[in-house]
C-alpha cells in the first residue's frame, strides 16, 4: 500500500482480515485436493484475552491439512466435535487410523463416534507421540504467524483470523489443484481469481 501512495492504518487491515479471512477458507473448500485415510491429530495453544484456548489440527500422513477447530475447552466432546467437522470436509476420507497423543479425551471421543457409526468400528487408533511429529512440526507454520500477534482480544475475532491463516497454509502447501507447492505466482493468481480481481 507504500508503495501505491495509500496509507492505511493497522486497524482497517485488522478489519479486512476479519472479514475476508473466513471468505478465503470458505472459497478455497471445492478446489482442496483429496488427502489420504492416515490421520495425525493433535492440539496446540492460543492466547484470547490472556487464556489459552486450544486450536485442534488434523493433517495426513503426507502433511496435508485436514481441517482445524478453535475450542474453548480441551474434553471428549470437544475432540468428538472437532472429528465430525473433519469427516463432514469434502476433501477427506473416512480414517483407516488415527494417530494422536497420550490426551484422553482422544479414545472417548473415538468410541463415541463408532458407537453412533460416524466412524468405522475398523478405524484404528495409535496414542503415539512419535508418529505424530508430522503435526508438531506443522503446528510450527501457524505459531510462527500468531505469535507476534501476542494474542487475541475475542474468541471470535481468533476463529476468523485462524481460518485465514489455515487457508493460506493449505494454498501454500500445494493444496489447492492446478497449484504447485511453492509456486507464488500461482498461489496469487488462484486468490485474484477466487474474488474476481484483475491483475
Amino acid at each position: 500500500m507504500q508503495e501505491r501512495g495509500v496509507a492505511v492504518d493497522h486497524s482497517t487491515l485488522n478489519r479486512w482480515v476479519l472479514k475476508y479471512a473466513p471468505e478465503i477458507d470458505k472459497r478455497i473448500r471445492p478446489f482442496l485436493k483429496p488427502t489420504n485415510d492416515s490421520w495425525r491429530v493433535d492440539e496446540t495453544y492460543i492466547k484470547i484475552r490472556g487464556a489459552w484456548r486450544y486450536l485442534y489440527r488434523a493433517v495426513d500422513s503426507e502433511g496435508n491439512t485436514l481441517d482445524f477447530i478453535l475450542s474453548a475447552k480441551r474434553d471428549g466432546k470437544a475432540a468428538a466435535r472437532f472429528f465430525r467437522k473433519v469427516l463432514k470436509a469434502e476433501h477427506t476420507q473416512t480414517p483407516r487410523v488415527i494417530t494422536v497423543d497420550k490426551n484422553a479425551a482422544y479414545p472417548v471421543a473415538v468410541e463415541e463416534l463408532k458407537q453412533d457409526q460416524t466412524l468405522k468400528a475398523e478405524t484404528e487408533l495409535r496414542q503415539s507421540k512419535y508418529l505424530n511429529n508430522v503435526i508438531e512440526q506443522d503446528h510450527r507454520n501457524i505459531k510462527r504467524i500468531v505469535k507476534p500477534m501476542l494474542g487475541f482480544q475475542s474468541f471470535n475475532a481468533a476463529r476468523r483470523t485462524l481460518r485465514g491463516i489455515e487457508a493460506m497454509a493449505m494454498i501454500r502447501k500445494g493444496q489447492v489443484k492446478g497449484i504447485s507447492r511453492g509456486d507464488s505466482v500461482s498461489q496469487a493468481e488462484f486468490i485474484n481469481e477466487l474474488f474476481g480481481v484483475s491483475a
